[in-house]
């Protein structure tokens, strides 16, 4: 089982910067794959950007450019550093963890003020 902890959202205004951190404990041998999603208020929760364990990595078309995700294998944890903010970017994030099964975080909501 994958427990995991989310840290680093807030309030920020558009045009802004915030990093979202994220650490993996419990036991497992590997995580395939560890990245973030969010969910906007009525809308469905859709992938951010996730990094393999190769090294690959897979961003939303909508962050591409301004979102960047870095992971440390060694230690079991993601971090998402968000450049030029945007209203639209407002929204619960979640960390991602896939092993055997798909782990989530609690969540950490980012707010954008125009």
């Amino acid at each position: 089982q994958v427990q995991l902890v989310e840290s680093g959202g807030g309030l920020v205004q558009a045009g802004g910067s915030l990093r979202l951190s994220c650490a993996a404990s419990g036991s497992f041998f590997s995580l395939s794959v560890m990245g973030w999603y969010r969910q906007a208020p009525g809308k469905q929760r859709e992938l951010v950007a996730i990094a393999t364990s190769g090294g690959s990595t897979n961003y939303a078309d909508s962050v591409k450019g301004r979102f960047t995700i870095s992971r440390d294998s060694a230690k079991n944890t993601v971090s998402l550093q968000m450049n030029s903010l945007k209203p639209e970017d407002t929204a619960v994030y979640y960390c991602y963890a896939r092993n055997l099964v798909n782990s989530w975080g609690q969540g950490t909501q980012v707010t954008v003020s125009s």
